[in-house]
């Protein structure tokens, strides 16, 4: 479970803490009011206990770099259209950046675009970057060369971004399915709705 300096369990705004089964193991997301003491606890620095960095390279392409930044993006509407988020984790190294944007109202898709077009933004476009996001439709729009019916300026804004990066790779990840970073890109785009800001 992940804690905090003195030891207490490290909830994020939505009640819920990072958890292993062992060590390198899948993360997931776990309710404080389901986990129970443990009868012989450690604290383990989060180099043992976190999933091997890295990305695997995608087919037909060699293997990403291990300067390469790794980003995580999602985006969230509460109704559609509705008040609308962003948010978007950037990992360079040992550096780390988060971004936690309200968009006003909007839509799903809308907050989603603009989560990848914020990240494309932040990041060098001399590096390797490896982009992850749960939303096949804005990386569809990104990639695959589908054609945009709606949202077209957002659209442009970030293929054109995207256009200028030396080396920028798309990686598809399961919306709510423990993967640690995109789970917390979520969080913050659904603050940024909270907080109006």
């Amino acid at each position: 479970m992940k804690v905090g300096a003195s030891g207490e369990p490290a909830a994020g705004a939505d009640g819920r803490i990072d958890i292993v089964y062992k060590p390198g193991g899948k993360v997931y997301r776990a309710g404080v009011r389901n986990l129970a003491p443990d009868p012989d606890p450690k604290t383990l620095p989060d180099s043992e206990v976190a999933p091997a960095p890295g990305v695997p390279a995608e087919k037909g392409r060699a293997p990403v770099p291990s300067d390469a930044i790794i980003v995580y993006t999602d985006g969230a509407c509460s109704g559609n259209p509705g008040p609308a988020g962003l948010g978007v984790v950037i990992l360079d190294g040992g550096k780390r950046r988060e971004l936690s944007e309200y968009l006003g109202t909007g839509t799903n898709n809308i907050a989603e675009l603009m989560a990848i077009v914020r990240a494309l933004e932040e990041v060098p476009r001399d590096r390797t970057v490896v982009l992850h996001a749960d939303s096949s439709y804005a990386l569809g729009l990104l990639g695959k060369g589908w054609k945009a019916k709606a949202n077209q300026e957002i659209v442009e804004r970030m293929r054109k971004r995207a256009r200028d990066f030396r080396d920028l790779r798309r990686v598809k990840v399961d919306g709510h399915a423990g993967v640690a970073e995109n789970e917390r890109a979520d969080e913050l785009a659904r603050t940024a709705i909270v907080k109006r800001g």
